[in-house]
């Protein structure tokens, strides 16, 4: 049998196909929407023999134009850096090959502007619909496709004033989670850190379960801190200051890491510090990543269902790609608690992660690092 392996300017067409096959172009596209009872079952043979001995591949976009279908979904995540964004496109992937449809991602790198082309680059590719893990700040793009009734599910974010559905973590629940296991595992002096708040919802749900897990002991205290973490020993900083700041508490010291990457930068910073966990600090991170349990004696983490939650998220767009008109929609899924050493119970070790004594280790390793101080 010859083989035809047809590439670029040398693909194969319809035309080509129905000289070969010895019938009309209407009759192959007939065979190719599968319109057979408009055709022989000697042309339906004669037209398939024919296409596998071509190698003939019709042009899925095409069709899809034609038919008013491209079976293609858009994908926008705020940044492909963050694991999170990595392990929902998983999830995702998986439900578009299971229902036959193709996922299309772009990376906007939490800029408004590459947000916007993004937009425009995909609906030039006549996306059927749009998973959207937003930067939060532009809203224009996405209330003008919610006025178009053009299918959108979130990813994790909301956007005030978008009647979109959402699918994501139960980011409150999980904060009060967490804290509840540091407070549970006797610290008493716990910071929230977290990149910027302002017009990420997901942040600021962990916020609030945060601050409300830590009003439930009056005896405790609770900060957040937001951190630039693209800009270099900003998190040091910031937890140097904290940890000035708690220094005459005599209180227990933990940090609670706001997401993966917020999580490394913290690691980072201990260990420029010399502090370690669970002796001097405290510490537990959303999101549970590849080096988490490897870590020392292991970083307790609270883990997104991302799989899921990719899955899931397509399962719901289809739903509005397919005419539901229903009123908007809200899944939250739960997060796990896995807890290691970093979070080991402090209780009846009066000299244990005190934060009078992280302040100490703190300045003995800023003097010992200082200019004309040997290390």
């Amino acid at each position: 049998m010859r083989q035809n392996t047809k590439t670029g300017t040398d693909r194969v067409t319809i035309a080509q196909v129905a000289r070969e096959a010895g019938v009309s172009k209407t009759s192959v596209s007939r065979y190719l929407g599968g319109e057979f009872d408009a055709l022989s079952v000697r042309l339906r043979d004669q037209i398939g023999k024919t296409i596998a001995r071509l190698g003939y591949q019709p042009s899925q976009m095409a069709r899809g134009l034609k038919g008013g279908r491209t079976r293609l979904i858009g994908m926008l995540v705020a940044d492909i850096l963050n694991p999170y964004s990595v392990a929902v496109l998983h999830g995702a992937e998986a439900a578009c090959q299971k229902y036959g449809y193709t996922l299309m991602l772009c990376n906007t790198g939490n800029d408004e502007e590459r947000e916007k082309q993004s937009l425009a680059a995909l609906h030039s590719y006549s996306v059927e619909g749009l998973l959207f893990n937003t930067q939060g700040r532009n809203v224009t793009p996405l209330k003008e496709l919610g006025q178009a009734a053009f299918p959108v599910v979130l990813l994790d974010r909301r956007i005030e004033g978008c009647d979109f559905d959402l699918v994501g973590l139960d980011n409150v629940k999980a904060a009060q989670l967490a804290t509840r296991h540091l407070l549970a595992q006797g610290y008493t002096d716990i910071a929230l850190v977290v990149q910027p708040l302002y017009g990420v919802s997901s942040r600021q749900g962990r916020q609030a379960g945060f601050l409300q897990a830590m009003s439930e002991r009056s005896d405790c205290h609770g900060e957040t801190l937001e951190v630039h973490i693209d800009q270099p020993g900003h998190t040091a900083t910031v937890l140097r200051e904290f940890f000035e700041r708690r220094s005459g508490s005599g209180g227990r010291v933990a940090i609670l890491a706001g997401n993966g990457m917020v999580s490394l930068q913290i690691a980072l910073a201990l260990q420029s510090m010399k502090l370690g966990f669970p002796d001097d600090v405290g510490l537990l991170c959303f999101d549970e990543l590849s080096w988490s349990p490897l870590v020392g004696s292991g970083i307790s983490t609270i883990e997104q269902p991302t799989y899921e939650i990719g899955f899931t998220a397509i399962e719901r767009l289809l739903v509005r790609i397919n005419g539901e008109r229903s009123v908007r929609m809200e899944i939250l899924l739960d997060g796990r608690l896995i807890s290691r050493g970093s979070s080991v119970s402090v209780a009846g070790s009066g000299d244990m992660a005190l934060s009078s004594r992280v302040a100490q280790k703190m300045r003995k390793a800023a003097a010992a690092t200082a200019p004309g101080i040997a290390a």
